[in-house]
């Protein structure tokens, strides 16, 4: 009996040694996090630094690498693990998938995470709660003189009207080359303004008739500004989710702790960390830790 109960400690002992094996393993692993250039995502990448790192795990950041493509060609290099992307872009950005007029949620995720897994090695998890899509929006003043509602209505009087816009917004189909496709739109004048914030303050300004934003910015509710209906769907859904390495998504810890945060987010909500940043002036770690231990997902 007596050598029996060693060998069964031995055993126990060993188990529990090799789960420690594992664990130090799996807190050993660095994860290089990067983002694009523009707040929003420098919240939603220290949100995943931070949850990351709340579970033992070493995080790398590698914020603000520039736009869609760059961030994109970091991650099929190597030089990042991650970063967080929408739907949309996945499919008019990098798949180019001109003359897409998808617009149902889980079939446009379906078809971008099927490209990026036999092109590029890479995968998309589950999506978050924002849809972040396109938003074009005019100051009141402007949408009553042209009784504007719907981007059918802009159609009609863009001639008359200035566009303020991103710099991808010019070659995407799902920018000015779709508007013009779709709603027949051709502006008198197109002012490039490569920071959001520029561009809300060239329409407040009244420097631009017109400005592109986003589902999720704040200026949209606090001025007041009025976004058009995308009546003919030219604008596909903007899911934001974490792209990966398929050597992460095999990583089941760090899948999960990504989802929950991801879980935790949507469009109001991500108005308001974004809200925190431009205007409150708070750092993005600062505002992604705070909301992390709000939401019980870091200690």
């Amino acid at each position: 009996m007596k050598l029996v109960s060693m060998r069964f400690a031995k055993t126990v002992c060993t188990v529990a040694a090799m789960i420690l094996v594992g664990l130090s393993a799996a807190a050993a692993q660095t994860i290089k996090i990067g983002s694009k250039n523009f707040t929003e995502q420098f919240i939603v990448a220290e949100l995943y630094a931070a949850a990351l790192e709340g579970a033992g795990f070493k995080v790398e950041r590698k914020i603000n690498l520039g736009g869609t493509l760059v961030a994109h060609e970091a991650l099929k290099s190597g030089a990042i693990d991650l970063y967080p992307e929408y739907t949309g872009t996945g499919l008019n950005a990098v798949m180019k998938a001109q003359g897409v007029t998808e617009t149902d949620p889980e079939k446009v995720r379906g078809m971008v995470k099927a490209f990026y897994e036999k092109e590029f090695n890479l995968t998309w998890l589950k999506p978050s709660g924002i849809n972040n899509g396109y938003a074009i929006v005019v100051r009141p003043e402007t949408a009553k003189e042209y009784n504007l509602k719907t981007l059918t209505d802009l159609g009609k009087v863009s001639s008359k009207l200035r566009l303020g816009a991103g710099t991808e917004f010019v070659d995407r189909r799902d920018g000015i080359a779709g508007l013009k496709e779709v709603y027949g739109a051709e502006f008198a004048e197109f002012k490039q303004f490569a920071a959001l914030r520029l561009r809300y303050e060239a329409l407040n300004q009244k420097q631009v008739d017109i400005a592109n934003g986003f589902s999720t910015d704040w200026q949209i509710a606090a001025e007041k500004f009025v976004a058009l209906d995308d009546d003919k769907s030219l604008f596909p859904p903007y899911f934001l989710a974490p792209v990966v390495r398929q050597e992460i998504a095999g990583n089941a810890k760090v899948v999960e702790i990504l989802e929950k945060v991801g879980a935790a987010l949507d469009n109001a909500t991500m108005q308001e960390l974004n809200r925190q940043v431009e205007v409150d002036k708070k750092e993005p770690r600062v505002v992604a830790a705070a909301f992390l231990k709000a939401k019980g997902l870091v200690r």
